[in-house]
């Protein structure tokens, strides 16, 4: 059991979880909220690689057969970490980087995957699982899309114009699948919610 603690797809999973309070220190270098062009960058070169172990620590855990109970708990956690902490210090940064209807997409977003959790959690009780569907992957995908624009923002802007508003539009994107995969996870586990 050790040794599948240890193993290398669960430790990919720790590093992404450790990589939210790294992206918000970014942000924080000089004691206050500030979205410098260097803090977006290194937030942005961080926030990538750990976009990238969240594909590889769920393929390397299947193809080596070193799936284990931890590995499934943490994996989703350590992905609604990541995306709830940059969304929030995209709503919070000095450029207001997601600020007006756009605050809506993030609330959406940060609404579901809430909703979602609690729905998994409650399914686990009764030992029912909802499969995750190709449909989610992508909205997972977007999201991550979005934020890597949205965490470039301005800087972003200076290299690749309209780099913000790409990530605003990603965002909304996101955030109707976020609400068509979360009806799917309610649709499915209705049947369960309702006593007899």
């Amino acid at each position: 059991m050790a040794s599948r603690t240890y193993s290398i797809p669960n430790l990919l999973t720790y590093g992404r979880i450790v990589a939210v309070p790294l992206i918000v220190l970014c942000f924080f270098l000089e004691g206050k909220l500030q979205s410098t062009d260097s803090a977006r960058w290194a937030a942005l070169a961080i926030f990538i690689i750990a976009s990238i172990t969240d594909f590889f620590d769920g393929y390397l855990a299947r193809i080596w057969n070193q799936t284990s109970n931890i590995g499934r708990m943490l994996d989703p956690i350590a992905d609604k970490l990541l995306v709830s902490t940059c969304l929030l210090l995209m709503a919070a940064d000095t450029e207001r980087t997601i600020a007006g209807w756009s605050l809506w997409a993030a609330i959406i977003i940060l609404c579901r995957e809430i909703l979602v959790s609690g729905l998994r959690e409650y399914l686990a009780e009764l030992k029912v699982s909802v499969p995750v569907t190709r449909i989610a992957k992508w909205k997972t995908t977007v999201q991550m899309l979005a934020l890597a624009f949205l965490l470039a923002g301005p800087a972003g802007d200076k290299v690749l114009p309209h780099t913000t508003q790409i990530g605003i539009t990603l965002l909304w994107i996101a955030a109707l699948l976020t609400m068509y995969t979360g009806y799917d996870y309610f649709k499915a586990g209705l049947k369960h919610m309702v006593d007899d």
